[in-house]
């Protein structure tokens, strides 16, 4: 029965590993307002758009605190139409998913760890390796495909994220003359936010797996 629960746990706790190492490197960009802010000029976007850069970062950071803190939808001084407006309400409830599973991932691998720790329960190791070494090799083996589509076809892969995301919905195809606000949203911003995310991705999963090795190499010396 308990080895049954044990496994049970891992499983569960190999899962809670692998969706918050995504959402939180799905809200690093989202959250970190300053990866947005170096861009601006970067990008050329004053130039772009014929504003400066204080009225470029008031839009984007009404845009943001709608879709982080909630409140009325703006865009500052940039149009938007009932559309656009609606499209960022569907990216409010993916945002506003995104920090749940965060939080509820992260309350997961603390409590499953603390008991592992305490021996409540025992989290089984996988071919000698703790159980988040599987969800750093998933993740790696997935996201590395992701990025390959993305660096083959970037314009391809958006077009599929959305149709993923928003089935059947079309109002994210902004026309820029009504829904201004794309004009300081260009594919290259979002292109390096998905390079931001591979990147915390690569980032976790390399440490996850260098530590997982190292274990596994101590526990062979000690039993040797």
């Amino acid at each position: 029965m308990k080895k049954g629960l044990n496994l049970t746990l891992t499983v569960l706790y190999i899962i809670a590993v692998t969706v918050l190492i995504i959402t939180f490197s799905v809200a690093l960009p989202i959250y970190c307002r300053a990866f947005y802010y170096v861009q601006i000029n970067a990008l050329g976007l004053p130039d772009a758009t014929g504003y400066d850069y204080d009225t470029i970062k008031a839009a984007y950071d009404e845009v943001l605190n709608y879709l982080t803190l909630g409140g009325a939808f703006g865009t500052g001084v940039f149009a938007h139409t009932e559309e656009g407006a609606a499209h960022f309400a569907d990216c409010k409830r993916l945002f506003d998913i995104n920090v749940i599973a965060l939080f509820v991932s992260f309350c997961m691998v603390f409590a499953l760890k603390i008991l592992d720790r305490v021996k409540k329960i025992s989290l089984l190791k996988v071919k000698g390796f703790n159980p988040s070494f599987v969800s750093a090799v998933l993740l790696i083996s997935v996201f590395v495909a992701v990025a390959i589509a993305v660096a083959v076809d970037f314009y391809g892969a958006f077009v599929f994220f959305h149709r993923i995301f928003f089935p059947g919905k079309t109002n994210w195809t902004f026309d820029e003359r009504y829904d201004q606000i794309i004009k300081i949203l260009p594919a290259q911003f979002f292109l390096n936010c998905a390079i931001l995310i591979f990147i915390s991705l690569a980032l976790f999963c390399g440490l996850i797996i260098f530590f997982a090795v190292r274990e596994k190499k101590k526990s062979k010396r000690v039993f040797n």
